[in-house]
């Protein structure tokens, strides 16, 4: 499955019990389509000490969220887009922002 979002792009969340939420993708998991998102969907991990991680207990991750409940957010507009592409003489493709037309790709 492909996803509209990559990681580092900051994103913000368009439906489920985290709407309204913004926050940059830390991971991309193409596979399942989902995405981590920074400081959305927290879960309570029960975590055995390792070497890694001497205290154990009950810790908070982020978790996944799917791919569909999150909107790219324009750096220029700073507004939730949809996402459109743009071919280059080079043969690239970019992502162009659906609102302003400004260029989301660094």
């Amino acid at each position: 499955m492909k996803v509209h979002v990559r990681k580092g792009d900051n994103v913000m969340v368009v439906s489920g019990k985290h709407k309204g939420k913004k926050g940059k993708v830390t991971r991309v998991l193409p596979d399942e389509g989902r995405v981590v998102v920074e400081g959305v969907n927290f879960v309570k991990k029960h975590q055995r000490p390792t070497n890694k991680v001497m205290q154990g207990g009950v810790v908070d991750k982020e978790a996944a969220i799917a791919s569909s409940a999150v909107m790219l957010v324009c750096p220029k507009c700073n507004e939730p887009t949809r996402l459109a592409h743009k071919d280059l003489e080079d043969g690239r493709s970019i992502r162009v922002c659906s609102r302003c037309g400004d260029v989301v790709d660094k």
